[in-house]
């Protein structure tokens, strides 16, 4: 037999910090940045590489956002710039990000200069909206004052109210997390008219899901943010008009309401609050569910309709992630809500499954399942307002958290 050969813990961390560094080595550095005749200019130890430069463009507020890959600020005060439309950060290991903040949009053509591969230039917003492209310098008064104490002139008031008009733009530019009022939300109660979903004790999920949907609507416009119902009252909309409508309406998510249901054999064991998101899965209790659900949307959906291009849309969504997110946050809450006031209500999780109706929407999109119309007693719980006052206010504080965590993400 060969002989084991044994690596010291001290040499592991050696061939660790050695190829640390050499990985932060090869990576650009930003060292300067400067607004010079409306541009923001950057300048990098190294050639500064478009193919490294992912530009993409965010609304409500609107904003351009440059993420520079193999990148890392030179120091911390390169973020230091006094304009506070305009931040930027570390916003990954690797990843220096730019982000241009403006009332309203606006388009530019970034370019690096001919005599250097090391600079790149972004064209700031121009025009009566747009944030003023201001140099804040500290004020020098006080280091004045304290380094001559001989001198009996104080500062003239004047002075100091330029000062102040100097920092105006940092206080006059806000957006503060608590402004919705451009962030519409799209609310789809499920099924309607002559599709009446599932059924229970003579209960009708097209009636439940309807008056869920009218409270969350409510909920949603008490925290400031505008709501859009596919329906508002009774009545069927086919696929064609329930996938691309959160898309027409320039939604920033889009939430479809259900409730659930099971053979009789199994209506007095499964229960429970469920989200999704639009995604494959070989779950068959997921793949049950969506079956369902698609099968009453299909009807109106048309002969053209192929269940294998449905399919590949889906599995070319544009924001599965983003909808994950949303998903755990509207479930989240929509449990801690209920579970204050009732007592075994079961958490079903966050699932991922190929709804159709989610399909198309180049939004986060989620189908809320709000529970069992099949199990009796979650049935009796779900038709009292109170019951479904909680899940409203549940449903609206998630997506609540959810949009306020991604502004902070894209804002650091």
């Amino acid at each position: 037999m060969g002989k084991i050969v044994r690596v010291k813990p001290f040499k592991i961390f050696l061939v660790f910090f050695f190829s640390t560094l050499l990985l932060f080595a090869s990576a650009n550095r930003l060292k300067k940045v400067e607004i010079v005749k409306g541009e923001l200019r950057l300048e990098f130890t190294k050639t500064c590489d478009k193919s490294k430069i992912r530009t993409f463009t965010l609304s409500h507020p609107y904003r351009k956002v440059f993420d520079f890959k193999d990148t890392r600020l030179l120091h911390k005060n390169v973020c230091n710039i006094g304009i506070s439309g305009c931040k930027i950060a570390q916003y990954k290991p690797n990843i220096v990000r730019v982000v241009i903040k403006n009332t309203t949009p606006y388009s530019c053509t970034p370019y690096k200069p001919i005599l250097t591969q090391r600079k790149y230039h972004i064209p700031l917003p121009k025009g009566s909206n747009t944030l003023p492209a201001v140099r804040y310098k500290k004020p020098k008064l006080e280091i004045k004052v304290s380094e001559r104490p001989s001198l009996k002139k104080k500062p003239k008031v004047t002075k100091v109210r330029t000062l102040a008009k100097e920092r105006a733009p940092t206080r006059h530019i806000t957006y503060a997390s608590t402004s919705h009022k451009h962030e519409l939300i799209v609310i789809d109660a499920g099924h309607g008219g002559h599709d009446t979903g599932a059924i229970g004790g003579g209960k009708r999920e097209k009636d439940l899901v309807l008056s869920i949907a009218k409270k969350v609507a409510k909920a949603l416009k008490k925290r400031g943010y505008p709501v859009y119902l596919t329906r508002s009252k009774n009545r069927f909309l086919k696929l064609s008009q329930r996938t691309h409508i959160a898309d027409k309406k320039g939604s920033v998510a889009f939430i479809s309401i259900h409730a659930n249901a099971v053979p009789k054999k199994y209506r007095h064991r499964v229960h429970g609050v469920e989200t999704f998101f639009l995604q494959k899965t070989r779950d068959a209790k997921s793949q049950r569910i969506a079956a369902r659900e698609n099968a009453a949307v299909l009807k109106g959906a048309g002969s053209k309709l192929s269940k294998r291009v449905i399919i590949d849309s889906v599995l070319n969504g544009p924001k599965i992630v983003q909808s994950n997110k949303l998903a755990i946050d509207v479930q989240r809450r929509i449990i801690t809500n209920l579970r204050s006031k009732y007592k075994g209500v079961k958490d079903g999780g966050v699932r991922h499954a190929p709804f159709y109706v989610l399909v198309g929407a180049s939004r986060p999109s989620i189908l809320v399942e709000v529970g069992y119309i099949s199990h009796p007693k979650e049935r009796k719980r779900l038709f009292t307002s109170r019951y479904q006052g909680l899940i409203a206010k549940g449903i609206a504080e998630g997506v609540d958290n959810y949009l306020n965590n991604r502004k902070k993400e894209i804002d650091f």
